[in-house]
Formats: C-alpha cells, structure tokens, sequence
C-alpha cells in the first residue's frame, strides 16, 4: 500500500539532510533528470536517488507515491519548462506554433525523460496549463467546440509523438546515431535509378532532411488546416 504524501507545509519543515541540503518536491525532480540524463531510466532508482540527495530513499515517499508518481512529476516538469516566460500574443497561429516547439524543444532537451513521460498523463499544474492555453487558442480563433478538441487532439498527440521520435534516437549510443544517419548517405544515396527511380532523385535531398526533425513540418501542415477550416467558417 502506498504511503500517504506529506503536506507541503509538513515538508517544509523537515531538518536537512547529513549535507545541509533542504529537501522539496522541485529538488528532488530536478536531481531524478540529472540522473536520467547520465544513467538513463534504468539507472533512475529511490535507492540511487536517495544517495545522490544524501537522504534515505524513505525520505522521498514524504514527497511521492512512488517512483510512477515521480515520473509523473518529471513530466509535469519538462511542461512547466516548455510554458515557462511564455506569453500569449493573441494570434493563433503564431501562439500555437510557438507553444508546441516550445513543448517539443523542452522534451527533445531531456531526452531519457522524454522516452519515460512522453505517453503519461499527469493531471498536474503544467500540463492543465498548457492544455488550458491550448484550448483557449484555439476558442478565441473562433472554432466550435468539437473542433477545438479534434484539434487539440490532433495537436498534442503530434507534438508528443515526435518528441518521443526525436528523444529515442538522441537515447541512442553515438555509433548507432551515426550510422542511421549515415545510412541515407551510404545506402539510400547509392541505389541505382532502374531499381529504385524515385528513391535516387530524392537521395540528396532525403540525406540532408532526414536527419533532421519532421516536426516543424508537420506542425505548419497541422496549422494550414486549422486555417483553412477558419477561412471556411466565415
């Protein structure tokens, strides 16, 4: 059975651990994407996360459920990063496009987080946040309801998916990277044209995109349709 969190007052007036360090919810995530970020998910244990806060690893289900309320919190994190000094301009396309590189950068800039929080929902302050901004962008450009959720869906789950993508290769070993992104230089580029016509006159140019992230891409396709739908409603 999980053990009760502790209010935040509580918390506060925990004594320090054996370093001086005062322990809270916002240290203890920013130490657990420390470790993500050198030792990957599997090295991401209450056990190890004590040792690296100097604390007993019981000390953090004062402040968690469990390590899967934890993870949730790191997500909820890498959200708050993403909207953090983020102002609303009041043009929709220009506010959709920034929140979501926004949200795609901060996930891509940790990316073993990223491969652990990407497909969770946390329910916390960030992600009702942005999910809030969200929905009221695409209100205020004057879509109807089931609109705005169809496209807040769509949204989302695209800007999540290709975080997920671009995070799990950046995961990768160096020499696996390069050799993916070698493959459309070395194998691709290669292939003759009476074999594989369409594949040869795209080689240069699928070497040079394919390394690079589609998301950008997918967003201002996403976006042209939110804006021909607009353009259709007047």
């Amino acid at each position: 059975m999980p053990k009760p969190v502790v209010p935040e007052e509580k918390r506060r007036r925990r004594r320090p651990t054996k370093s001086g360090t005062v322990l809270s919810e916002r240290l203890i995530v920013e130490t657990a994407l420390r470790m993500l970020r050198e030792h990957g998910s599997a090295g991401l244990t209450a056990r190890r996360l004590g040792l690296a806060l100097d604390a007993d690893p019981s000390t953090l289900y004062r402040y968690f459920r469990g390590m899967d309320d934890l993870t949730l919190a790191i997500g909820d994190a890498l959200i708050g990063r993403a909207l953090d000094g983020w102002q609303p301009t009041g043009e929709w396309r220009e506010d959709l496009r920034t929140v979501g590189l926004r949200i795609h950068a901060a996930y891509v800039a940790h990316p073993q987080a990223a491969v652990l929080t990407t497909n969770r929902v946390t329910g916390r302050a960030n992600e009702l946040a942005a999910d809030e901004a969200v929905l009221d962008i695409l209100r205020r450009a004057g879509l109807p309801l089931p609109d705005t959720v169809r496209i807040y869906h769509a949204f989302i789950d695209q800007t999540l998916a290709f975080a997920a993508l671009d995070a799990a290769s950046l995961t990768l070993p160096s020499d696996s990277l390069r050799a993916d992104e070698d493959m459309w230089r070395s194998t691709y580029a290669r292939l003759p044209r009476t074999t594989h016509p369409r594949i040869a006159e795209a080689a240069p140019l699928l070497a040079t995109r394919m390394v690079t992230s589609a998301y950008p891409t997918a967003l201002e396709m996403l976006l042209d349709s939110v804006a021909a739908q607009l353009e259709a409603l007047r």
